[in-house]
């Protein structure tokens, strides 16, 4: 790669919390992460810029192959701060802006694009009660 430059990468949130069934792609995604940061530090001399993109659940045709991605889409929606799940086109813009002059200063970082879900520990109270067996 010529001097100057931006590289990005796909990752999940299941490179830093347990998802069910993500199982070694979790690991994988880690060490993804971990990639991101040393090559950010490895090419920054060279002005060379690594940052990766971390999306939420996505409606895609492939994403309607995972099975029961309909519950999946449905609780991000419910419990991400925006109370939505993200587009492509949103995606996309984050990885315009990334990959644009508008980021010059920003490498080695996770850039999250999840409707915020990232930052949330655990659901709603409204959805704890909904799905809890507790009685008052």
């Amino acid at each position: 790669m010529k001097d100057s430059g931006s590289m990005i990468t796909l990752t999940y949130a299941g490179s830093v919390r347990v998802m069910p069934n993500y199982n070694v792609m979790g690991v994988a995604k880690a060490g993804l992460e971990a990639s991101v940061r040393y090559l950010a530090n490895d090419y920054g001399p060279r002005g060379i810029r690594v940052n990766g993109i971390s999306a939420g659940p996505v409606r895609t045709l492939a994403g309607a192959g995972i099975s029961d991605a309909r519950h999946m889409f449905s609780y991000q929606q419910r419990n991400s701060p925006l109370r939505r799940t993200v587009t492509i086109d949103e995606v996309g813009g984050s990885a315009l802006y990334l990959l644009s002059d508008l980021s010059s200063g920003v490498t080695g970082e996770i850039h999250y694009v999840d409707s915020g879900y990232h930052i949330v520990s655990m659901p709603t109270l409204d959805e704890l009660k909904r799905t809890d067996n507790v009685r008052d």
